[in-house]
Order: structure tokens, then C-alpha cells, then sequence
């Protein structure tokens, strides 16, 4: 024989030998574990599943009322989808940004006239320059708390710029924390500029806050809250849009600048927007140095066109740290952050998402529908597979609803918790019907030593009526399998073989109502009497749901009992025979009704036919 025969003989050997030996010991790792894991199922039976419910709507309430670590869950995933998403929306160009950026300043400390901050004369140049053009509203972000002693001329300007705006230019305040609050410092909400009421019967005069408003009177009249709110993780999703105080709240410098825009009360806009986030197709911007000096000097591009629209101005100058990290942006500038949520308000791009509790009672409903199908019966294995598909199919709508139409159903986290729960009653469900199958991970394997002597019996499902169409059949045959299981996995000595053929088998449509149960005894009296009693409460637990099953059909009953293995018998005699027997009851017509007045083996009812005789052996 050539070398190379002989190193390919020993390789395949060796790995046969090394999969055996492998398979051998994680065998018996997995009975190390499943057999306890069975015990208990044993015991728990079908009360696992509303015990499972139970605990995954607590855990459920206690996320909603806590952490809510399924939103933060379902915010990761808005991350991701938005990152990826294959298209985003166009700006409507109904919102501009002017940017102090790093060449305004440097352009103007170029020319002797100082860097940051700028003089309150120089904003007030700005302004007058985004009036000059057109535009409808202005919210500046940037906060003006004192005066400027050394430009007291300038705060002039900047006031009467204010004055004049009568509204179009909305300026920055900030709440402060209520713990610096004392009774000389506080406003009534009311009382605060641009406050509204949330309901016709607002109380008066509310809860006092403190504010850090503009130096100048208009200013103060014309301003509006700064503060934007993250997140639980730091990241800014959702812009909120106004503050509430008990009846009363504060606009946002977002809110105020969209209702000066569109003429809305502030009140008609919701309490916080998300928005549709941008990565590629950002807003218009415009450099603040271009306008004030009506000439381009940071950028060769023409201006957008800035007539009745509504203009955010703020700085994104590298160390002034107002950047805020955003899905698609870690570093976003915070003017930017409050133009998304205008050009949101404006052009109606927010991102519509169902209530914030929808995806909790999302979970608890599929986890409840999930517990109770397992309840009732292990539901085909299909549906796995319908259930990934599923998800798919949802993942797949997430983007095109997000990028097409800013719709966003937040179920995902909510899907993922319950295939959780659904792959623990998957799981159990396996334990179940393995300990009801026989499989040595789950129960002791078929000793020739201890079961010399075993009783079968052959059920099969025949509907009544021979005019019911096959989707009624279908129903009924499904119906009597589930309660068979039913039974099967309460526990009972009996060990079924439940597929005779593989499921979507050719013959599947004529072998799938066929189950074979099987007992195992040291003798003809012990395995006879087992059988008897263990099919008894078969039959009592299908009497239970019907009449004996008198509406849905009736129960065919085969059965034999025979020697499993004679004594010092070899295994290759003992599988002969076992072949053997189970051959004759597939094969046998000696078929009876399942009935609660007849026993199943001839011989224990009066005037019936004596018992059957052990099966005889195969011959050899």
C-alpha cells in the first residue's frame, strides 16, 4: 500500500476516534446538567410558563419604573439604524446656521480688533446684517448675563437691536438649580419671559424659579431656555422643549424661534422632538464674518439665501466647548443641535415614534402570548424560524421607515427580551419532550438488565367524519397531537415515539397522527400494569377537554406486550427482537377504540378474548 494511503487510513481513524471520544464526553457533560435540569421540570411540569410570565412582566415593571434599560436598549439600536440608514433627509432651507466659527475670529484678531469674546457692538452688527437680509426670525445662542463695561455703547445697540426686533430676535437665558434659590431671587413661572400655561386652568402664580436672563429689557422679554437635556447615556436623541413648572412651562430657544416662525402658539408643539439626525446632508451654513463684512473672507461659496428664514447663530470654534455628542455626531455643535430641532418643528421632519410605554406593553404582550402558547403546547419548530424571519423583516422596515418616511418603531430591545423568554420556554420545552422521547440526556437509557419485558401500544387519530374537508382534519389532528403532548410532558413512565416519519415527509400526511408508547418492566405482571394505568389517565386527560374526543374524532389503540431480552441474551439479539415487536404493532389491524369503559389489553374485562401471548422471537 502506498505511504500516503497508509497516512490518509491513519488520519481518517484518528479523527473518527477523536469524534467519538469527543461526542462520548460532551454526552456526558450534557446528561451532567440536563438530567437534574429534567428533575425539576418533572416537578414544575406546565406551571414553569405562567411562573416565567410572572417573573418577565416584573422585570418588565421594575425597568419602567427604574433603570430603563430596554429604552436604552432600543436607543442603541436607533444609533445603529440611523448611522446606517441608506438615505436622510434634504434640509427644506427653511432654517440657516451662522456660525462664529475659527476664521471669524481669527479674521477679526488679524485686523487688530481683538478675538473672543466679541464685543457686544459686533453682535449687534451681526443682527443688523441678518435684518438687512430678510430674515423672518434670529435665536442667538449665546448668553449675554452682564454688561460689557468695556463696550457700554454696544450694549446699547444690542438692546435697541432687541427693541426693534419686537420678538424676531430671541435671545439665551438658563434656569438655575432650584437648591440656589431664596425667597429674593425667585420669579413666579407666570411671570418669566414667554411663559405659557398648559391648560385653560393654570394656577396662579405658580411655583417660583430662578433664571439667568439678559442684561437688557427687551432682551429679557424676547429670551428663551438653553438648556438641552441628554440622555442616560450622554447621548442627545430627543431636544425637550420646553420646561414645566406645576400648570406652567418655559420654552425652549428652539421652541420660541419655530413659533415666531410659523406664528403657532408655543403651547401647540410637543413637550420634546427627535430629530431626524443628519450625518451627510446638514443644514445651510453661513460664516458670521461673511455677513458682518457683506463680502465672502471665510469661504469662496455663495451665501444661502436667508429671506424669511429662520436663523440659529452660535459658535463652533474649536475650544469654546459647546459641542454635544449626538447619534451620528460625537462632537455636534450645540448651535446645530437647537437648528435640528427648529428645521424639525418647520419643515416637519421629526422622527415619529409610538408612546414611550408602547414598547413595555409591546414586550409584555408577546411575552404573555409566548408563555401561553407553550402552555397549551410546544408549538412547531417553524416557528422559529417564522420568528427570526419576523425580526428580519421589522429590521428591514426600521430602515426604510426611518429613511423614507422618519417613522421609527423603538420594538427591537423589546423583540430581543422576548425571544429571551421565548428561547427559555423553547428550552424547557425541549427538556420536556426529550424526557418524553427517551433521550438519554434527559432520562436513564433502555437497559436490557432492568426492562426484559416491554408493553407497547400503537394510538392513532381518526377524525369522525369522513365529509370534513382537510383543513378541518388538519385542525383536529393538530389539536389531538397538542393534547397528547399534553400528557406526554406531565410526566408520565411512558416513552414515545412520536415521529414515525420526519416531519414534511412525503408520508407525513398519512403516518403524522401515529404515536407509539412504550413501557419497560423486569416482568409481564409490572409492564402490563404501568401500561394500564398510565393509559387510563390518557384517557381521562382527553375525556377532560371532550367527550372522549366525540367531537373532534377518536382514538385507535394497538397493542402488545412481549419479551424485550432474554437472559445472557447479546445486544444484537435484544435490537432484533425489539425491531421485530415494534414491526408487528405498526403492522397490526388488530386496532379498538380508546373508550373510559375498556381497559387496553384483552383479558382484563369480562367475556373478552384471553391475554395476549408474548411476542414470539425472531427467528435464529
Amino acid at each position: 500500500m502506498p505511504w500516503h494511503k497508509r497516512v490518509e487510513r491513519w488520519f481518517e481513524a484518528t479523527m473518527a476516534a477523536a469524534s467519538y471520544t469527543f461526542i462520548t464526553r460532551w454526552g456526558a457533560l450534557e446528561r451532567g446538567y440536563r438530567r437534574p435540569y429534567a428533575k425539576v421540570a418533572l416537578r414544575l411540569k406546565f406551571a414553569f410558563y405562567p411562573l416565567l410570565a410572572v417573573a418577565a412582566l416584573g422585570w418588565l415593571a421594575w425597568d419602567w419604573h427604574d433603570d430603563r434599560d430596554l429604552a436604552a436598549a432600543e436607543d442603541a439600536i436607533f444609533d445603529t439604524v440611523i448611522g446606517l440608514r441608506p438615505a436622510e433627509p434634504r434640509p427644506s432651507g427653511k432654517v440657516v446656521v451662522v456660525e462664529i466659527d475659527d476664521c471669524s475670529i481669527e479674521f477679526y484678531r488679524n485686523l487688530g480688533q481683538g478675538g473672543w469674546p466679541w464685543s457686544r457692538q459686533r453682535h449687534a452688527d451681526l443682527l443688523d446684517a441678518l435684518d438687512r437680509s430678510g430674515v423672518g426670525t434670529v435665536g442667538y445662542d449665546i448668553q449675554f448675563i452682564e454688561r460689557a463695561q468695556a463696550d457700554p455703547a454696544g450694549d446699547m445697540v444690542l438692546e435697541a437691536m432687541a427693541e426693534g426686533g419686537d420678538g424676531r430676535f430671541v435671545f439665551g437665558s438658563a434656569r438655575v438649580p432650584a437648591a440656589f434659590a431664596n425667597a429674593g431671587n425667585t420669579t413666579p413661572v407666570p411671570e418669566a419671559p414667554n411663559a405659557f400655561a398648559l391648560s385653560p386652568q393654570a394656577a396662579t402664580p405658580g411655583p417660583g424659579v430662578v433664571l439667568l436672563l439678559p442684561y437688557g429689557k427687551a432682551m429679557q422679554r424676547h429670551s428663551a431656555l438653553l438648556d438641552i437635556q441628554r440622555s442616560s447615556d450622554g447621548v442627545l436623541r430627543d431636544v425637550r422643549l420646553r420646561q414645566a413648572f406645576g400648570d406652567w412651562a418655559l420654552p425652549s430657544l428652539a421652541l420660541q424661534v419655530a413659533s415666531q416662525a410659523s406664528g403657532k402658539p408655543a403651547a401647540s408643539f410637543p413637550a420634546s422632538v427627535r430629530v431626524n439626525w443628519r450625518e451627510h446632508s446638514r443644514l445651510p451654513y453661513a460664516s458670521a464674518a461673511d455677513l458682518i463684512e457683506g463680502r465672502p473672507v471665510c469661504g469662496d461659496g455663495p451665501l444661502p439665501a436667508l429671506a424669511g428664514t429662520a436663523v440659529l447663530v452660535g459658535y463652533t470654534a474649536s475650544g469654546l466647548n459647546d459641542a454635544k455628542p449626538t447619534p451620528v455626531n460625537p462632537a455636534t455643535p450645540g448651535v446645530e443641535v437647537h437648528a435640528e430641532a427648529v428645521e424639525a418643528l418647520l419643515a416637519g421632519t421629526a422622527i415619529w415614534m409610538p408612546p414611550a410605554g408602547f414598547k413595555y406593553l409591546f414586550a409584555a404582550f408577546l411575552v404573555v402570548f409566548s408563555c401561553f402558547v407553550f402552555w397549551r403546547g410546544e408549538p412547531s419548530w417553524d416557528m422559529d424560524a417564522v420568528f427570526f424571519a419576523s425580526n428580519l423583516a421589522l429590521l428591514g422596515a426600521a430602515f426604510v421607515g426611518l429613511s423614507l418616511y422618519g417613522v421609527f418603531f423603538d420594538i427591537f430591545a423589546a423583540l430581543a427580551f422576548v425571544s429571551l423568554v421565548f428561547g427559555l420556554c423553547r428550552s424547557y420545552a425541549a427538556t420536556l419532550r426529550g424526557r418524553a422521547v427517551g433521550n438519554d440526556d434527559y432520562r436513564p437509557q433502555f437497559d436490557p438488565a432492568r426492562d426484559r419485558w416491554l408493553a407497547m401500544v400503537r394510538l392513532r387519530f381518526v377524525p369522525h367524519d369522513d365529509d370534513i374537508d382537510r383543513r378541518e382534519t388538519k385542525r383536529r389532528v393538530r389539536e389531538y397531537r397538542r393534547r397528547l403532548r399534553g400528557w406526554l410532558y406531565r410526566g408520565p413512565r411512558a416513552v414515545a415515539i412520536e415521529g414515525i416519519v420526519e416531519y414534511k415527509h412525503f408520508l407525513y400526511e398519512s403516518l403524522m397522527d401515529i404515536t407509539v408508547l412504550m413501557w419497560g418492566g423486569p416482568d409481564r405482571e409490572t409492564v402490563a400494569a404501568t401500561a394500564r394505568r398510565e393509559l387510563q389517565a390518557l384517557c381521562d386527560h382527553l375525556a377532560g377537554h371532550d367527550d372522549v374526543l366525540s367531537d373532534d374524532g377518536s382514538v385507535r389503540v394497538a397493542s402488545l406486550v412481549s419479551v424485550a431480552a432474554a437472559q445472557d441474551e447479546p445486544i444484537a439479539q435484544t435490537r432484533a427482537r425489539v425491531c421485530s415487536v415494534l414491526g408487528q404493532l405498526l403492522a397490526s389491524t388488530d386496532e379498538r377504540a380508546l373508550s373510559a369503559r375498556h381497559t387496553f389489553f384483552p383479558g382484563d374485562v369480562p367475556d373478552e378474548p384471553a391475554g395476549i401471548a408474548p411476542a414470539p422471537l425472531p427467528p435464529g
